[in-house]
């Protein structure tokens, strides 16, 4: 196998895995905001833990990256600002708004994660790691958010 496909392949997948690890840290930064708004009102509990599997998602996907030969994203970059714009919007709407984008957060979560496994770049590893962990996982939280939206 020629090496500098190999390197290409490599950079790839790492890219790959950086936009994921990017939007597990634009989720963070979002159900932090929310959290805030909430105030430790009702849902309070819920967005917390929901706020740590992405932190352990986040963790997980730097480590993949390293033992990739990568560097991890340190910010969610224009995810983040997206996010941040969803939920300053959502912030001045109420409780139920800012319930919902994390949603569509959570939605768009699910798609990234579903384009990530047809990714021909990504390593068997890589996609065992999102079919079996971290997609599931996404894909728990929007019973949740349901429930939270309906409760507000």
């Amino acid at each position: 196998m020629d090496m500098r496909v190999t390197n290409n392949e490599t950079k790839a997948a790492v890219e790959s895995l950086n936009s994921l690890l990017r939007g597990e840290l634009s989720a963070v930064e979002t159900y932090r905001q929310a959290i805030d708004k909430l105030d430790g009102g009702l849902g309070t509990t819920e967005l917390s833990r929901l706020n740590a599997e992405h932190l352990e998602a986040a963790d997980i996907l730097r480590d993949h990256i390293l033992e990739h030969g990568g560097t991890p994203d340190d910010s969610s970059g224009a995810w983040g600002t997206f996010a941040q714009a969803v939920e300053g919007a959502a912030k001045l709407l109420g409780n139920k708004a800012a319930i919902g984008a994390l949603k569509r957060g959570e939605e768009s979560g699910v798609t990234s994660y579903e384009n990530a496994l047809n990714d021909e770049h990504l390593p068997a590893d890589c996609k065992m790691l999102i079919r079996d962990h971290l997609l599931p996982q996404t894909r728990q939280h929007l019973p949740i958010l349901d429930r939270l939206m309906e409760m507000q």
